[in-house]
């Protein structure tokens, strides 16, 4: 069992920055791939990225790939997502989940927080 617990959520300008952090306690964390999605509301929930267990590779959805950076912290168990040039559109809440592929399904998933970017 993994549970996720993310933070870093808030109000920000169109065009600033914000960081998101998910930390990870039970299982090894650096046995999953680590994801970050997003629901806006009204739509359903769609990729953002994922980085592999040792971080050393790393998917973007089209929509936020130059903007986003995740990464991740074995030690701390403890995944980032580093947010730039943010735009009304990425206004979601955002969600990190811990699984064994990219894009496949996720097995444990955080409760999510809300970003709120203003235009």
């Amino acid at each position: 069992q993994v549970q996720l617990v993310e933070s870093g959520g808030g109000l920000v300008q169109a065009g600033g920055s914000l960081r998101l952090s998910c930390a990870a306690s039970g299982r090894a964390f650096s046995s999953y791939v680590m994801g970050w999605f997003r629901r806006a509301p009204g739509k359903e929930r769609e990729f953002v990225g994922a980085i592999s267990r040792l971080g050393g590779m790393t998917d973007y959805a089209d929509s936020v790939k130059g903007r986003f950076t995740i990464s991740r912290d074995n030690a701390k168990n403890t995944v980032y997502l580093q947010m730039n040039s943010l735009k009304p559109e990425d206004m979601a809440v955002y969600y990190c989940a811990a699984g064994s592929n990219y894009r496949g399904a996720y097995d444990y998933w955080g409760q999510g927080t809300q970003v709120t970017v203003s235009s």
